[in-house]
């Protein structure tokens, strides 16, 4: 008898590699986003695709807000053209991320999904800078 986890096969492991690499092309998460920034070696700019109240109430240390709504070729004029965002919102209940995504990556902008978003860095112990958390 089967249950209803395998009652669908699992992908041949060939195609299983392929699958999850290429998440990793377009996702990261909360842990590899704080080890990064907690060891000096952030190559990235974090940005919180909130709005500006819930910037200012709570935020990831390091990170800038702009707002997905205003991610335009003129908000990111002092960006090189290869740098790399990472985009987080409020948590997997919040498509800001996805936007923020499209957005940056129609401006020919390299760009990941931090997974998780601000509810992910809770989640994991991470502490937050801002007026909710100080």
């Amino acid at each position: 008898m089967s249950s209803v986890v395998s009652r669908i096969a699992a992908a041949p492991s060939q195609q299983a590699l392929a699958h999850f690499q290429n998440l990793l092309q377009f996702e990261t998460d909360c842990w590899d986003v704080h080890f990064a920034i907690s060891n000096n070696r952030q190559d990235f700019v974090l940005v919180d695709v909130r709005s500006e109240l819930l910037f200012e109430q709570s935020h990831i240390e390091k990170a800038v807000n702009i707002p997905h709504k205003r991610l335009t070729q003129e908000n990111l004029i002092g960006y090189p053209a290869e740098t790399l965002f990472v985009v987080y919102c409020a948590g997997p209940h919040c498509n800001g991320t996805e936007k923020a995504a499209i957005k940056l990556a129609e401006l020919g902008r390299p760009v990941k999904k931090m997974i998780g978003g601000i509810t992910g860095w809770i989640d994991e112990g991470l502490s937050l800078l801002g007026t909710a958390h100080a």
